[in-house]
C-alpha cells in the first residue's frame, strides 16, 4: 500500500488558477488497477465499523457501495443510503481510510455535520480532528 507522500502526486491536482476549476482525474489504468483493491478494503472496514456501531445500538445499514474516480471527494453518502468512495483511499495510511469510512457511515444516521454527527464519529475515531487536518495537508501538497 502506498502512503501519503505518494498520494499528493496525483490527488486533486488543480488546473489553472480560475475559480471553480475542476480537478484532474487519475488515468483509467490507474483507476482500474486500484479499484478492486479499494472495494475489498472498503467492504472489510465497513463491516468492521458497522459491527462496532451495532453494539452501541446504531443501525448502519447501507444499500450500495461504489468505488469511483471522484475529482474532489474522498467519499459521500446519499440520502438513499448509498456510499461512494474514491479509489485513491488505498493510497492513504489506514487510520485515514478508517476515518473516511467512519465519517460516511455516520452520515447514515446524521446527514449533516452537526454536533451529534461528530459525537457519533468520535465513538470509533476519537482523533478525527487530527485526521481531518492530515487529509487537508495531503491535498494542499499539490
Amino acid at each position: 500500500m502506498l502512503y501519503a507522500s505518494k498520494v499528493a502526486t496525483f490527488l486533486f491536482i488543480k488546473k489553472g488558477k480560475r475559480k471553480n476549476t475542476k480537478t484532474k482525474r487519475g488515468s483509467e489504468s490507474e483507476y482500474l488497477r486500484y479499484k478492486e483493491t479499494c472495494r475489498l478494503l472498503v467492504h472489510a472496514r465497513l463491516s468492521h465499523y458497522a459491527e462496532i456501531y451495532s453494539k452501541h445500538s446504531y443501525d448502519m445499514n447501507y444499500k450500495r457501495v461504489a468505488i469511483r474516480d471522484q475529482r474532489s471527494r474522498w467519499g459521500s453518502c446519499s440520502s438513499r443510503a448509498n456510499l461512494n468512495f474514491n479509489y485513491r483511499l488505498v493510497l492513504l495510511p489506514m487510520h485515514l481510510v478508517d476515518y473516511i469510512i467512519v465519517h460516511e457511515l455516520c452520515h447514515l444516521i446524521h446527514m449533516n455535520h452537526a454536533k451529534e454527527f461528530w459525537d457519533l464519529v468520535s465513538v470509533t475515531c476519537p482523533d478525527y480532528k487530527n485526521c481531518k487536518i492530515e487529509l487537508q495537508k495531503i491535498i494542499a501538497k499539490k
